[in-house]
């Protein structure tokens, strides 16, 4: 049976934010058929505290972080929290910048003592803590000026005055901050092969805002602004598969299974073919490039998130999909159904200056993570 958990209605209490007359909190549970455990996240707008809550939807644990989120945050094997912040003092690289910059990791324990810092003032959006205790993430940097004249599609309204533009380059880095690799896309892509998408910004080409690395030797890579998956060749650094955009859109967080399919969560913005955008957790296949397997809404527009967002498989074969702009997380079967919804209950608004382009009240967070009690044995 699926357990449902119901807040209180006061009509005169009743906030202006939609999302907070809606119901919060645990919303859904099947015992029999969630994969259980803690899930983990750390909300865009909580200025740096890092909840787990328990299947029932209640804290579990809690870190109050240096800075704010600038993305995510994870368990480390050793049970630590590996956390992506926002730092504060990043690069001002053009006036969205704020939006998606992070630069300041932390390794913590449970008890909050921090035990490692890296700091790389171009870092924006993901980042992988890799197996041997690197770090895996992406950095903006200066696309040569004669390839940015080779940027075409978007919105050139929306060009710098200085003319300059920024690309991506993947990095890796040690323990003692070294740089150990280094993958430029602009010496294995032509802007002109990749075209904006129409209304976006384009002083930021192709904005890898996903990164993950395959047991293979692959860098997953999930390109925003001209919607595509790409997954490179670690030793070589070619480009040996992309999913473009008759296939996703917009999306973020690539993983690949075990069985060599890769799990997406696909925002839908601008999706070729349809009018009215909705999201979906889709995974595919990179050597036909079919889908394999995918979750959308019965009401498909239902569930939509324009920004952020990611999907992960569960042990149990169920995938946890996070909504972020609208802190949604739940859990489904293969089939679709729905054992387990928590909607993030914490509003505050983005500080200053983020809340220029992201107004009023939220409880988002980039992506969420579920882990087993066995590997949350220091609770």
């Amino acid at each position: 049976m699926l357990d449902t958990t119901k807040g209180t209605f006061d009509p005169e209490q009743a906030s202006a934010v939609t999302l907070e007359r809606r119901r919060l909190g645990l919303t859904a549970l099947d015992r029999e058929k969630s994969f259980g455990g803690y899930t983990l996240y750390a909300r865009q707008t909580g200025g740096g505290v890092v909840d787990m809550v328990d299947v029932e939807g209640r804290i579990a644990h809690q870190w109050q972080m240096p800075v704010r989120p600038g993305r995510d945050a994870v368990l480390l094997p050793n049970g630590n929290l590996g956390y992506n912040g926002s730092h504060a003092t990043s690069a001002a690289l053009y006036p969205a910048w704020d939006l998606w910059h992070g630069g300041d990791f932390y390794e913590a324990t449970p008890e909050g003592e921090i035990v490692w810092r890296h700091e790389d003032i171009y870092h924006h959006h993901d980042a992988q803590w890799l197996p041997n205790g690197d770090l895996l993430y992406t950095v903006a940097a200066e696309l040569p000026a004669h390839l940015a004249k080779r940027i075409c599609g978007g919105d050139p309204r929306k060009d710098g005055a200085d003319g300059i533009f920024q690309s991506d380059i993947v990095r890796q880095v040690n323990r003692k901050g070294e740089v150990v690799w280094e993958w430029c896309i602009w010496d294995h892509i032509d802007p002109a092969d990749l075209p904006v998408h129409p209304i976006f910004d384009r002083r930021h080409w192709p904005m890898i805002n996903g990164v993950s690395e395959t047991e293979s030797g692959l860098i997953l890579m999930s390109l925003r602004t001209t919607s595509g998956v790409i997954a490179v060749e670690k030793a070589s650094g070619r480009i040996v598969w992309h999913a473009g955009a008759d296939l996703v859109a917009q999306q973020h967080t690539p993983i690949m299974m075990e069985g060599g399919t890769v799990l997406v969560f696909d925002n839908g913005n601008l999706r070729m073919g349809s009018s009215n955008p909705f999201s979906r957790a889709l995974e595919f296949d990179p050597a036909t490039m079919q889908v394999t397997w995918s979750y959308t809404d019965p009401n498909a527009p239902s569930f939509f998130s324009p920004f952020m967002g990611s999907a992960e498989r569960l042990p149990n074969g169920n995938t946890l999909i996070c909504e972020s702009a609208f802190g949604r997380l739940f859990e489904v079967t293969p089939a679709g159904e729905t054992v387990w919804e928590f909607v993030i209950p914490d509003f505050a608004e983005y500080p200053a200056p983020v809340n220029q382009f992201i107004k009023g009240s939220h409880n988002g967070c980039f992506r969420a993570h579920r882990y087993s009690a066995e590997q949350v044995t220091w609770l």
